[in-house]
């Protein structure tokens, strides 16, 4: 096996007098993907930053390969001294790397590159740090939660350009299908020490479940020790007392063992008020229609919603999925078109703006609204440090100001305070940044219970497939289609691409003159973006280094004595060819559609 690019031992770290890690270890070698898994506040961050040599443990060592370049997206970018996002980019760049991928990536990721960093929303703030490390092609690449705030286009986008990379990887996700498509190992950090296994995410948590179950008997099979040796204590030990001090010894070892025990972390209990049954129609909506600025958002929408429906609202960033929401619950008047809502409909809603959160409140003034230390649950009071355990916060945590509080810790406190109220009917828009899997697990446990009906906006594929039963999608110019079933089943209707848009009808100008419609201005011709250009001028050196190294491969793997001699200088050099005849298949498919449309326009 390879060296390490990085590797960290017995790392020991304490915050406040609790300790957060007690010998972690971490490790990544050239080419292999990691996921670093684990609850909230366990350290995954923390342990990142260390191997990133930000933070300096208190015990442990660290290493890594000299001459090895290494890039970290951490979840709170530092845009301190950039005045654009190009330059923000630039930036990051070493001496020695091509200065077009900095503007070639923003673009594939939907910026100029000469936005303001003071003025990005979340979601532009997280594709301008992920140009910043992609744009270098580093030999390492520690990634803390790089899906947050991103749409499902781009998330699937960054799942293709990380598949493509040989870099290696350690990553930090909540979002199981990002975590299942690219790992091939995984490390679990549990109650301060680490454990890895050689399986990608989707085998980790039966392994993971397994292993608890092990500990439960574990511990069972020490309780009933310390029985048989407290029974012999009080009963046999008179007649024996000075033959057996080792056995008072180890009965005192056995309950320093039981003692010290960490058990594993509870999960969440989350519960939804219920309020008295709804109607069976809860939303009737009939050619709803709204634009902003002459674009339209929603265009001769109609569907019918009933009681015990999950649908699912999907799509780009911008594309008007939290719109379509507030139309269809009456929050916005549409432009034109009718919303008929039900009998006995009683809605509570989660929006994702955690910002609204006063930094300067505690938790229990913002879960029991400031009056007394009770939570009212419906029609029901229930002590405000009770819940807050259902919802993983710890009794003395009570008195801590929101400000202080991890993005995880926010999440769960806006769904204790949205679940607290009665309802029939929930809306929620992304309620599941920045939770754990637990937590996750936990909330669509929920889901799956609850009596009503659920509006769900969401960019986690894996939570929709297990929770909704429709899914909702722009296809462009104001139209939104219904699809049955989940995120999966919707693509496998539609399609892969959520950015396609339907062919528009031929309508000529005669006839769009009679409907006192006026013709459209003439399109703008069709130019070569930058990127075009940079790729025509640099894909044929790279093709013609490709097919250079694959000659080469190819005189190595003609020597008939390297199977016998070398057997593993064979199947690197065997996986190294398919890796270079597919990246030179690549290229020449880009090269050949690039030259195509370059005719296309000189010819147009």
């Amino acid at each position: 096996m390879a060296p390490p690019l990085i590797q960290l031992k017995d790392i020991a770290l304490t915050f406040g007098g609790t300790p957060l890690l007690t010998g972690a270890e971490l490790a990544v070698s050239p080419g292999e993907r990691v996921c670093l898994v684990g609850r909230n506040g366990s350290g995954k961050s923390t342990l990142l930053k260390i191997a990133v040599g930000l933070i300096e443990p208190d015990r442990g060592t660290r290493f890594a390969q000299p001459g090895a370049s290494m890039r970290y997206l951490q979840q709170e970018p530092d845009f301190d001294g950039a005045a654009t996002t190009l330059a923000y980019v630039e930036a990051g760049l070493g001496p020695d790397d091509d200065r077009h991928q900095a503007r070639y990536f923003l673009e594939e990721l939907g910026l100029t590159g000469s936005e303001n960093p003071a003025q990005l929303s979340g979601g532009e703030a997280r594709r301008a740090a992920l140009a910043r490390v992609l744009a270098p092609m580093p030999d390492i690449l520690l990634l803390d939660e790089p899906t947050n705030h991103l749409d499902l286009t781009t998330i699937e986008w960054l799942e293709r350009e990380l598949a493509s990379r040989r870099a290696a990887m350690i990553m930090i996700s909540h979002d199981r299908r990002f975590l299942s498509n690219l790992s091939r190992s995984t490390i679990w950090l549990d109650r301060g020490t680490t454990r890895r296994v050689e399986r990608g995410f989707s085998e980790f948590e039966a392994w993971r479940d397994d292993v608890l179950a092990e500990e439960e008997r574990d511990q069972h099979k020490l309780n009933r020790e310390i029985v048989r040796e407290e029974h012999w204590l009080r009963y046999g030990v008179t007649a024996r007392r000075k033959r057996n001090v080792r056995r008072l010894g180890n009965l005192q070892a056995l309950r320093e063992e039981r003692r010290t025990y960490r058990g594993a972390a509870g999960n969440a209990t989350i519960t939804a008020a219920a309020a008295d049954k709804s109607g069976k129609l809860i939303i009737e909506a009939k050619n709803l229609t709204k634009s902003y600025e002459d674009r339209p958002i929603v265009s001769g929408f109609s569907t019918r919603i009933q009681r015990g429906d999950r649908i699912g609202i999907v799509g780009p960033n911008g594309s008007g999925k939290t719109t379509l929401v507030n139309l269809l619950i009456g929050a916005l008047p549409p432009d034109a078109g009718t919303v008929r809502l039900g009998a006995n409909i009683v809605m509570t809603t989660l929006d994702q703006h955690r910002d609204s959160l006063d930094p300067n409140v505690t938790v229990a003034e913002a879960l029991t609204g400031g009056r007394g230390d009770h939570v009212i649950i419906g029609d029901q009071s229930k002590h405000v440090v009770g819940y807050m355990k259902d919802f993983l916060f710890a009794p003395e945590q009570a008195r801590t100001p929101l400000g202080e509080l991890s993005g995880g810790e926010r999440g769960r406190l806006m769904l204790a305070q949205a679940l607290a109220k009665p309802s029939n009917v929930l809306v929620l828009d992304e309620p599941t940044n920045d939770l754990d899997l637990e937590t996750l697990d936990v909330l669509e446990e929920m889901l799956g219970d609850y009596a009503g009906t659920v509006l769900l906006i969401s960019h986690d594929r894996d939570f929709l497939d297990r929770v909704v039963n429709a899914v909702l999608v722009p296809e462009g110019r104001g139209a939104w289609q219904e699809y049955a079933g989940g995120y999966s089943d919707m693509l496998a209707q539609r399609g892969a691409d959520l950015t396609r848009e339907p062919e528009k009808p031929a309508t000529s100008k005669a006839t769009k003159a009679v409907k006192g419609e006026h013709p459209p201005k003439p399109a703008t011709k069709r130019r070569l973006g930058f990127n075009e250009k940079h790729a025509l001028d640099t894909l044929p050196r790279t093709i013609a280094k490709l097919q250079t190294k694959i000659r080469a491969l190819y005189q190595r793997l003609d020597d008939p004595e390297l199977y016998a001699r070398d057997l593993k200088a064979f199947e690197e050099t065997s996986a190294a060819l398919v890796a270079a005849q597919a990246e030179l298949a690549k290229a020449e498919e880009k090269w050949l559609a690039l030259e195509i449309l370059r005719e296309d326009i000189e010819g147009g």
